[in-house]
Order: structure tokens, then C-alpha cells, then sequence
């Protein structure tokens, strides 16, 4: 949530952020009407309470006085002015609730580093790693291999679910647990990470609060009776883990990493990525997650994104980095950095990793603040990415490692892992 204050003092430049980020402007001046009409409000409450505290101090001389008819006539305007205080707190009420409402469905400010765009196609590459595999056979997509081999079944998944689901078995399955285990091991062994195992249930609030809703609701899984949503991320529970907390300047930075399914309706999608597991409804991913302080959040969005890093080149899979423009930002997000593996299937890079500098805009949602070291409170700043997304990686490594009698070779860093050296 951005703060109402930058709407007050310059809704201009928020315009001009919205814009930037294809984004309808029409919220900021209904925001803005509504915050000087309530502002309005308050200053006609302080003078009628003012005007109350007066007559107070004239009912206590009238009674002194045993003035009975003007103790009585100055009393019952005290209370009428009263009444009247109450009323005009109620609309102040309403029109804060209004103004809050809004306030959620408007998207965090682009950073000024961010490219200017309008969709993915102005997105900018930053850097490539690993070099692309030239077969010397005609490679298979991981939706042909993996049924050959007996152990990806896309046939029975949809008789147990419908579409977009997926059952692995035997050696893929291993494959599977083998890379939650190695991207764990890591990032808590390697790069510092708290290990946290969240509920996949969250509250409304929780969603709310990070920034899943009210925009997200339609991709998202609800269990009507009890309001509670399947995570569609584990930075969900991540993020809704400090809410309502004052953490201290000495607890920062606070890094958490977590492994869970995560569950998207994926509403709007269909006819993109139909086949294999590239978008599934049900997917497993390793989340990384960051509290920490304004100045140093620039710093720890460059960490977070070499930590995603980091799995790829130990697995030799090659990708790409890119920054988001304008236009193609998450909701939340004031910057983010793609990383993108090669897939061998589409000729092309495909995000398996999205890492994103969100800034106090959960924490706001949230009221997640922290204690500076001069005692003053500020909200923190949250930063988020995939590390990495566990189905997509088992996508690459089948395609970029199989073998030309359709098996597929074992990463070397996952052989301690899987206990073989070649899958099939």
C-alpha cells in the first residue's frame, strides 16, 4: 500500500508512476476529494470539541454558582454538540473505510531504476550464464520423455483433478524431493537462510496484507466456509509472519527460506503454456524472503537475486537475467529482477524465478514496522524470489540433460541426492 501522505503532497507523480505502469489513474483524485472532504471533517470535530471544552468549563461555574436554568440550557447544548461530534465521526469513519479500500487496489511505485515500457517486450537483458547445449540427436520435451520413461502421467493427474496437473513417479519424483533438499541445504548452509515450514491455509487478512487481494481473488483457491485461501506462494505466509510486529533494527536483516506447493487457479491463462508442467495449478517452489531496512533494501535485492543464481549454476543450467519495465511489473513489486532457464522444447527462456524488491509496500499493508537505532519507527522493507520454482527446474534438467536413448543424466551436485547418476 502506498502512503496516502505522497498523494496529498504530490498526487501528480503518482499519476505519472500509474501511467508508467499502464495503470488507471482515476483512484488518486477520488483519494484525494475523499481525504479533503474527511480532512474537512476533522477540522469541524476540533472546533466543536473545542467549543464542548468551553461550555464544560462554564457548567462548572454555572453549578457553583447554582445558575440552574443556564447550568441546564448550556448543559443540553454540550450535548447536542455531542451528538453532533458522533455523527460527523461516523462519515469520517465511512470515508476512511472508502479511502482504504481503494488505497488496496492501487499498485506499488515503480523504482526510478526501473526501464520505462509497456509489456514484456521492453523488458531489458542484464546478463546470460551457461552456454545453450547443441544435441547432436533431435531432442524431446519433457511432455513426451517423462511418459516414455513411465514416469510422468499427465492422463491420470487429470482423472484425479482435471487439466494442469501432473504425477510424478519413480526416479522423477526422487528428482522432485532431491531438488527441495538441494535448494534448501543451499541456501540455510551456503547463504544464511532461516528454514521455515508455513501452513498452506492463510487468512484474509494475510492475503490482503501482501498484496494477493483484492486483486488476485479470482486465481486464487477459497475455502468458503472458513475464508481461509491455498497459498499461491509461501511468500504469503512469509510476508503475513511479522504482521502487526515492531521488529528492531538489531533483528534486521531477517532471511527466510520455505519450501511449500503453492496453488493457482491460474484464471485468464488458458491457452498459454497448455502442455507439460511449465503452468500447473499445483506446483512446488522454494521461496527465499527478506525484512530489512529502507537504505539497505537496493543492496538486498542484487543478494537475493545471486542466491537464484546461484542454483542454476550449480545444476549448469543456462539462463538469462532481465529487470521488468514499467509495464510488465507485479502488482506489488517496485522492482524486479526474471530469471529466466533455457528449455530446449520452446527454444527459448522461460522464468523460473522472479525476485523483487517490494519496499514498505507489504509492510504498510501489514503494519510490519521496525525500531530504528534512534528509536524512531519506520515500516521495513520486504524483498521476495523463487529459489527456484521446483516443477520448472525439473523441467530444464530433463531437457537440457537427457540422453539420446531418451534417459536423462543426474546434475552432479544432485547425485548425492538422487543415488544415481542417470535417470531411466
Amino acid at each position: 500500500m502506498i502512503d496516502i501522505k505522497l498523494i496529498r503532497r504530490n498526487p501528480e507523480i503518482i499519476i505519472e508512476a500509474l501511467e508508467k505502469r499502464n495503470h488507471e489513474t482515476d483512484l488518486i483524485n477520488q483519494i484525494k476529494e475523499l481525504d479533503e472532504v474527511k480532512r474537512s471533517l476533522q477540522t469541524e470535530v476540533n472546533e466543536l470539541r473545542a467549543k464542548r471544552n468551553e461550555y464544560s468549563k462554564q457548567v462548572a461555574k454555572l453549578k457553583a454558582a447554582g445558575d440552574v436554568k443556564e447550568f441546564t440550557k448550556i448543559k443540553e447544548e454540550s450535548k447536542e454538540i455531542g451528538n453532533e461530534i458522533k455523527e460527523i465521526e461516523m462519515q469520517m469513519r465511512d470515508i476512511e473505510d472508502k479511502i482504504h479500500i481503494k488505497l488496496l487496489h492501487i499498485p506499488n511505485i515503480p523504482d526510478e531504476s526501473v526501464p520505462i515500457g509497456k509489456s514484456e517486450e521492453d523488458n531489458i537483458e542484464i546478463r546470460k550464464w551457461g552456454k545453450i547445449r547443441e544435441f547432436d540427436f533431435k531432442p524431446k520435451a519433457h511432455w513426451d520423455l517423462g511418459p516414455e520413461l513411465g514416469m510422468l502421467d499427465f492422463e491420470r493427474a487429470s482423472k484425479i483433478s482435471g487439466s494442469r496437473f501432473s504425477i510424478l513417479k519413480s526416479q522423477l519424483a526422487r528428482l522432485e524431493r532431491s531438488l527441495i533438499n538441494f535448494m534448501l541445504d543451499v541456501h540455510t548452509k551456503e547463504h544464511g537462510y532461516m528454514e521455515v515450514l508455513p501452513p498452506h491455509l492463510v487468512k484474509r487478512e494475510t492475503m490482503l496484507g501482501t498484496g494477493q487481494l483484492p486483486k488476485f481473488e479470482e486465481e486464487a483457491y477459497n475455502t468458503k466456509n472458513d475464508d481461509l485461501f491455498l497459498i499461491p506462494t509461501s511468500e504469503v505466509a512469509l510476508a503475513g509472519m511479522h504482521q502487526n510486529e515492531t521488529l528492531s533494527f538489531k533483528d534486521l536483516p531477517l532471511k527466510y527460506v520455505a519450501y511449500t506447493p503453492c496453488y493457482r487457479r491460474e484464471a485468464g491463462s488458458y491457452g498459454k503454456d497448455v502442455r507439460g508442467m511449465i503452468r500447473q495449478h499445483q506446483f512446488d517452489k522454494v521461496e527465499l524472503f527478506w525484512y530489512t531496512t529502507p537504505e539497505d533494501s537496493e543492496r538486498a535485492l542484487e543478494e537475493l537475486t545471486s542466491h537464484a543464481e546461484r542454483i542454476l549454476q550449480l545444476l549448469e543450467l543456462p539462463y538469462r537475467v532481465i529487470t521488468l519495465c514499467s509495464g510488465d511489473l507485479g502488482f506489488a513489486a517496485a522492482k524486479t529482477y526474471d530469471l529466466e532457464v533455457w528449455i530446449p522444447s520452446y527454444n527459448a527462456y522461460k522464468e523460473i524465478s522472479s525476485c523483487s524488491n517490494v519496499k514498505d509496500f507489504q509492510a504498510r499493508r501489514g503494519n510490519t514496522k521496525y525500531r530504528t537505532r534512534n528509536n524512531k519507527m519506520e515500516y521495513v522493507h520486504t524483498l521476495n524470489g523463487s529459489g527456484l520454482a521446483i516443477g520448472r527446474t525439473v523441467v530444464a534438467i530433463m531437457e537440457n540433460y537427457q540422453l539420446p536413448d531418451g534417459k536423462i543424466k543426474v546434475p552432479k551436485v544432485l547425485v548425492p541426492y538422487m543415488g544415481v547418476e542417470v535417470i531411466g
